[in-house]
Formats: structure tokens, sequence, C-alpha cells
């Protein structure tokens, strides 16, 4: 059995991409069962965004929390969904 790997676009990548289906689901002009496929990917796209913000804001709370003032990346685990 092949295991799939799928790759997770960046923040960037996966903003744009969203904006794009964004853009066409509002132009009216997308069947339904197209508009539904979009939908689907739209909504992987906004979590896949979501993580990547809250990843992002808690290195910044790290930052923040170092106890002798100075600044400094401490590593922490994330849940990425597959």
């Amino acid at each position: 059995m092949e295991a799939k790997t799928k790759s997770v676009p960046s923040f960037e990548v996966a903003l744009a991409r969203l904006e794009s289906i964004v853009e066409n689901m509002e132009s009216g002009d997308v069947p339904l069962a197209e508009l539904l496929a979009k939908f689907e990917e739209g909504n992987g796209l906004l979590k896949t965004c979501e993580a990547r913000l809250k990843e992002a804001e808690l290195k910044i709370d790290q930052l923040k929390k170092a106890k002798d003032g100075s600044a400094s990346l401490l590593p922490f685990e994330t849940k990425r969904e597959s």
C-alpha cells in the first residue's frame, strides 16, 4: 500500500488560492457541482491559513514570554492536518 503525501501549501499560496476561489464563486457563473467542489477546497484552504496564523501567534507569544526579558524562540509542538 502506497502512502499518500499531501503537501501543505504556505500561508501565502493558500491565501492566494482562497481569494481566487472566492472571486470565481462570486462571479455567479459556476455550475452547482463545481461550486460545491470549490467550497470544499476553500474550506480546506481556510483551515490551512488559520493553522498557519495560529502557529505564528504561538511563536510571537513565546518570544514575548522570555523569562529574563530577552527575546528567544522556544520550540513548541503543533498538530498539522494531513
